[in-house]
């Protein structure tokens, strides 16, 4: 595409339509738009509409546009083509930054996301010029610039907080630190000076505010990884600035709103984290500033007030102070029983409370509550801060703290039980300081693993928590009956079986109440104590103990769906699938009604598939039904199909493209279910499996893969016989699947499949080919993925068609080549190979190598026989070599680019693992013994001679013992 005004007009109309809410107008706009993204100029025509068109709208449709198609095209994957021309490439880094400073605010946001995806994969060395683009702007004086230069160095320079530690790392941070802490440093003082010159004009303290909340950020990333020296150098300007910046108040910068948090209230709360990061990592150099930001964060803890706009502030700093009063060394500050007091009655208690917001959000904003509460993504809650610092505290003054507490929690209860329907909220804040002050350790899967001794949780349980569950009706106090759930969910390790068997039927009974989170606290805590474990890692609850309650369990589940807001409710379909897992056979006079509702919900969903857990526990749930019903009856397999295949029809020709990879799953398990032929109606989709378009998306190649292994298993004949013709589009799937270093080993699973199930003389004009491919690749790019797989599937081919085809078709290829395969890659490299049944396949194959190839008793290939039974013994007896290359280390890293469905693997869709080999050798070893006397009888006293001249000692020990165990000598 040139660039002209016709293509910029064009461009500029098919956007526009990008934005009609009309799917018929919108949705051939969208795929123009992405069969032109390949052209060379795409992003310069992007770039120049954003620049100089007159409408605003279209101005920022191609900003957002130009940013995704830089995040889908910018990376370059190993064995991909470039999406992205090279001038196209320099272009961009040419202009972007001028272009993004002089933009509007909302542009300058999409371009400046756009240059630290650049910048994730070019910078620095593809890229050595951006620093020093960016920090001369500071010397603009314009802060519309300065701005825009601040939060792309952020963008840029935030990853440094969760890298893992490495010498590229170390080398681009001070790379940045060179180039960037000084200006950096100076402008913060230059804009804190702007501060008091401007002190009474709002407009220019919001811009000036702006710029130093971007700063402060930028200093928690550039001191994350390790404390810079330049920073411990001038920690007396960045300090003595936070410090004054902490205590100052500017009424204009003062807002009405109660939700949103203000400048002020933003640039303070960093601050706390940045005051916190010193304080924990380094805490000697930070030693002289602590005191007077603990006073000074104190001050803002009790000042400031319970509005929502200053929640992430107090987290904060709580959080500070939780972190100040785990260390040792600062133990003193908090030793005195009157701070400690304070601490108790002036922070955490006040922002334990449950505020009318956090009511607002329990009734109307449920899901965004349960995420906070029960996902831990609460990080930024008061509730979440003040329990951090009741554990901080614990730590040291378990004893004095627990005491204070269990006062604040007696007169709490109390205030309750004088009028419960107005004093509910004193219950929830004494329920929650129980759980805070009990826990000390905790993980997602366990709950509590360490408790607080001088909690008794037992007792609080069945005094305070029961009651309110077995109270007559599901809806009254949802909070607390919410509270109570969560009770068991979370000390589910410490509470007593007995109490938990108590709890089961009341747990069931609350899934029916109307509160989203109450229904849903039901179901997860259900999932949660289902998979408990007890002794000999059996499930703690067993079948047994749910028997009485399985028909009302399923009910109320699959009518919890029903209920206003739960519709796609994961927790409900994970509690459905660990049902079902649990229950096993006592399910299966419910399926018939189960896989209605399955189904239903399926297809509804299908339509637009939005909460990618709740779409993987339903196919798990389907895949369970299926499982556990056809184990106890196999032929039910049909009424699965009936049941499901409109449905799979359906998703595959719409192309929903998230459920494609589970309907294959679920396909391979119904298909494997089947003991002879395949049904009709799976011949029928065989041809459709094969099209290029379904292989060209990552998600779909390993369920896709096992779903023609499942054919070829089942059905080869039919295959063979009535669709002949396709075998060469299975072949190209082989083909193009061993050409990628990401997927070549799904391209072995499909070879093998095809030559162990197809009959021979369906692929005999096609072998040939097979190798000359795959030597190809060898010489190609030889890594040690492909090598593991190459040698299972010669040693398979092996077993299949016989040692001495596997020498003739090497050598129809280039004389000798079957000597060179054995000394160059079989006797180095078999030790690489790991898993059972491939070790095996490949000690089956060797042993046929030796004992049923007469090439290899009298031609130049009979010196490397001893070396090759070396090799196999090797196999047996030596630890397997897992080493890997260096340079190889991140090849099974798929980090695809864009938004693609990742495949997921259903776990109860499992595959049994398959030996090919199977009765037929039970005992490679034993085998390997049988094999060489069966050899010697038939050439007299060559074996022995062959194996004295040059097998090692150790070998010959091993040897020894192999013919001792199957009761053979060698003649």
């Amino acid at each position: 595409m040139e660039l002209s005004d016709a293509n910029l007009q064009t461009l500029t109309e098919y956007l526009k339509k990008t934005l009609d809410p009309d799917p018929a107008i919108r949705r051939p706009a969208e795929k123009f738009l992405e069969s032109v993204e390949g052209s060379q100029n795409y992003p310069l025509l992007l770039l120049t509409l954003l620049e100089k068109s007159q409408e605003n709208v279209i101005k920022v449709c191609a900003s957002v546009t130009f940013k995704n198609y830089i995040k889908r095209n910018w990376r370059i994957v190993e064995d991909e083509p470039n999406k992205i021309c090279e001038s196209d490439r320099i272009a961009i880094k040419a202009n972007i930054v001028p272009l993004m400073l002089s933009s509007p605010e909302q542009i300058q946001k999409q371009l400046s996301d756009a240059i630290s995806i650049i910048g994730r994969e070019d910078f620095p060395q593809k890229w050595p010029d951006l620093l020093t683009e960016m920090v001369n702007r500071f010397q603009s004086g314009d802060f519309h610039v300065i701005n825009g230069v601040l939060r792309t160095a952020h963008s840029l320079f935030k990853r440094y907080r969760h890298e893992f530690k490495s010498n590229e790392l170390w080398t681009e941070i001070k790379l940045v630190l060179d180039a960037f802490a000084l200006p950096l440093t100076n402008l913060f003082k230059a804009t804190i000076e702007l501060c008091s010159t401007h002190a009474n004009d709002a407009s220019a303290l919001k811009v000036l505010f702006s710029s130093l909340i971007l700063i402060a950020k930028l200093f928690y990333s550039l001191n994350f990884q390790d404390l810079p020296e330049f920073f411990e150098d001038n920690m007396e300007t960045w300090m003595t600035n936070f410090h004054s910046l902490l205590t100052l108040d500017n009424k204009l910068l003062q807002t009405d709103d109660e939700e949103e948090a203000g400048l002020l209230e933003l640039l303070k709360s960093q601050i706390c984290d940045n005051a916190a990061l010193y304080a924990q990592k380094y805490d000697e150099e930070f030693q002289p500033y602590l005191p007077r930001f603990v006073t000074a964060i104190w001050n803002l803890l009790v000042t400031t007030g319970q509005e929502v706009k200053y929640d992430l502030l107090v987290s904060n700093a709580i959080q500070f102070l939780a972190s100040v009063c785990e260390r040792p060394h600062y133990k003193h500050l908090f030793e005195d029983q009157n701070t400690l007091t304070s601490i108790c009655e002036k922070v955490i208690v006040p922002n334990m409370e449950f505020r009318a917001a956090d009511e607002e959000a329990f009734e109307d904003n449920s899901e965004e509550y349960i995420r906070r509460d029960l996902e831990g993504s609460d990080i930024d809650t008061r509730r979440r801060a003040a329990c951090d610092l009741v554990r901080g505290l614990c730590k040291f003054f378990e004893g004095p703290v627990t005491g204070i507490f269990s006062g604040y929690v007696n007169s709490m209860l109390q205030e309750y039980a004088k009028n419960p329907s107005v004093n509910w909220k004193h219950k929830d804040a004494a329920i929650y300081l129980v759980t805070s002050l009990a826990s000390k350790a905790q993980t997602q899967k366990h709950g509590i693993t360490q408790a607080n001794e001088l909690v008794n949780l037992t007792e609080f349980f069945v005094n305070h928590i029961q009651p309110d569950l077995k109270s007559a009706s599901v809806n009254e106090f949802p909070v607390l009956k919410a509270d109570g759930i969560k009770y068991i969910m979370i000390f589910r390790n410490q509470v007593p079986k007995e109490q938990l068997l108590i709890s089961i039927p009341l747990l069931i009974n609350h899934l029916q109440a109307e509160s989203i989170v109450v229904h849903t606290y039901a179901a997860h805590a259900l999932e949660r104590l289902f998979t408990m474990r007890g002794t000999n890692n059996t499930t703690l609850i067993t079948a047994a103990e749910m028997a009485p309650f399985v028909e009302v369990l399923l009910t109320n589940l699959f009518k919890a769906l029903t209920l206003p807001g739960s519709a796609e409710n994961e927790y409900i379909m994970k509690a459905i699938m660990r049902s079902f897992s649990l229950l096993q056979e006592s399910i299966i006079p419910y399926i018939p009604s189960v896989i209605t509702q399955l189904t239903q919900k399926l297809l509804a969903v299908s339509k637009n598939p939005s909460k990618p857990h709740f779409n993987h526990y339903m196919f798990e749930s389907i895949c369970l039904s299926i499982r556990i019903t056809c184990k106890a009856n196999p032929d039910a397999v049909g009424s699965f199909e009936e049941a499901l295949f409109m449905v799979f029809t359906e998703i595959l020709q719409n192309d929903v493209q998230e459920f494609i990879p589970y309907v294959f799953q679920v396909m391979s398990l119904l298909l494997e279910m089947h003991k002879n032929e395949i049904p009709s109606s799976y011949m029928a989709l065989f041809p459709h499996l094969l099209q290029p378009v379904l292989w060209e998306r990552t998600g779909n190649i390993p369920p896709l893969v096992r779903l023609l292994q499942a054919y070829l298993e089942r059905g080869a004949n039919t295959i063979a016989s009535a669709a002949a013709d396709k075998i060469p589009g299975l072949l190209g799937v082989f083909q193009k699947l061993i050409a990628s270093k990401a997927n070549d080993h799904q391209g072995f699973y499909l070879l093998n499949s095809i030559i162990e199930h197809m009959p021979p003389e369906s692929v005999d004009q096609y072998r040939k080919q097979i190798f000359i491919l795959l030597f190809q690749r060898l010489q190609n790019s030889k890594t040690t993925k492909f090598i593991k797989s190459f040698l299972v599937f010669i040693n398979l081919y092996c077993i299949k068609y016989g040692a001495l085809a596997l020498q003739e078709i090497f050598d129809s290829i280039q004389p000798k080549m079957f000597g060179m395969v054995l000394e160059k890659i079989i006797i180095p490299e078999i030790q690489k190979v790991s898993g059972q049944v491939e070790k095996k396949i490949c000690a089956v194959g060797i042993t046929k190598i030796l004992t049923e190839c007469p090439p290899m008793m009298d031609t130049e290939y009979t010196k490397l026989w001893t070396p090759l039974l070396q090799a196999l013994i090797g196999l047996f007896e030596l630890p397997e070599d897992d080493t890997i290359p260096d340079e190889e280390h991140f090849i099974d890293i798929e980090d695809t680019p864009g938004y693609q469905t990742a495949f997921s693997q259903l776990a109860f869709a499992g595959k049994k693992e398959h030996d090919p080999v199977g009765q037929m050798v039970n005992n490679p070893r034993i085998h390997l013994a049988q094999s060489l006397h069966k050899l010697s009888t038939a050439c007299p006293g060559r074996v022995p001679s062959m194996l004295s001249t040059s097998l090692n000692a150790e070998a010959l020990q091993y040897l020894q013992g192999y013919l001792q165990a199957a009761s053979v000598t060698l003649l």
